[in-house]
């Protein structure tokens, strides 16, 4: 079953790559497929009653659901996150 979540922060490929690897890391997923531009994490699973652990997961790696208070809170600190995604590259 596949599972649309729309995020924040993502911001360039090293962001999906972090997500790809620790959600890979949750038994019942099978693929990962994310719109960086769009924002959006495609979770391919073996069924979806999950939802809430791949929001967990997100929310602890840093990309909050949008719309969610964790969400909008991250809409303040967007440019400190692009800041820091960008020494993360250079590192």
């Amino acid at each position: 079953m596949k599972l649309m979540i729309k995020v924040e922060n993502i911001h360039c490929g090293g962001c999906a790559n972090t997500i790809t690897k620790k959600l890979m890391a949750i038994d019942s997923v099978k693929s990962i497929d994310i719109a960086i531009d769009e924002q959006v994490v495609t979770i391919d699973a073996d069924n979806d009653a999950e939802r809430a652990t791949y929001i967990t997961a997100l929310l602890a790696m840093g990309y909050p659901e949008q719309g969610s208070v964790e969400g909008l809170a991250a809409l303040k600190s967007k440019a400190k996150s692009v800041v820091s995604c960008a020494i993360g590259k250079i590192n």
